[in-house]
């Protein structure tokens, strides 16, 4: 069975994740987002929030498995036999950064990434867009999944 990891803050879980996640469907047979804790991005307490709502948007998807994991993300990924990431792309410094860290985790774990990128569309699409809009008052509606 093909299993392949999505991480992530999600915070929040944007429609353009959500593209990523439906494009990658067809490619493996269970797909595992995980949500990870970075200090440095998050609060600790909202992940359990995220993995709920996630998880109910996927509630009638089979193959989709939500987690919430900390430490290395390669670790998480051998935890859930998980023999790659994905990851979406949304520019050429989104490619650079995850180029990187595909040479690193592939380095020292052997997981190798799948990079999605974006469809044109939602390619303005950003966590911390919407969380800034948020902010400010702003309905960030359009930039969530909903069922």
């Amino acid at each position: 069975m093909s299993t392949i990891l999505f991480p992530g803050t999600f915070d929040p879980f944007t429609i353009g994740h959500a593209s990523i996640v439906e494009r990658a469907l067809p490619l493996c047979d269970r797909l595992v987002i995980a949500i990870g804790y970075n200090p440095a991005k998050n609060s600790a307490d909202r992940i359990n929030e995220r993995v709920e709502a996630i998880a109910s948007y996927y509630r009638n998807h089979p193959k989709v498995k939500v987690i919430s994991y900390t430490g290395l993300t390669v670790d998480a990924c051998v935890a859930e036999g998980a023999g790659c990431m994905l990851r979406g792309v949304r520019s050429v410094a989104d490619y650079e950064y995850e180029r990187n860290l595909a040479d690193i985790n592939r380095s020292i774990a052997g997981i190798e990434t799948i990079l999605l990128y974006s469809l044109p569309e939602l390619s303005y699409v950003s966590s911390s867009m919407v969380r800034e809009l948020a902010s400010h008052g702003h309905d960030i509606s359009k930039y969530l999944p909903h069922k």
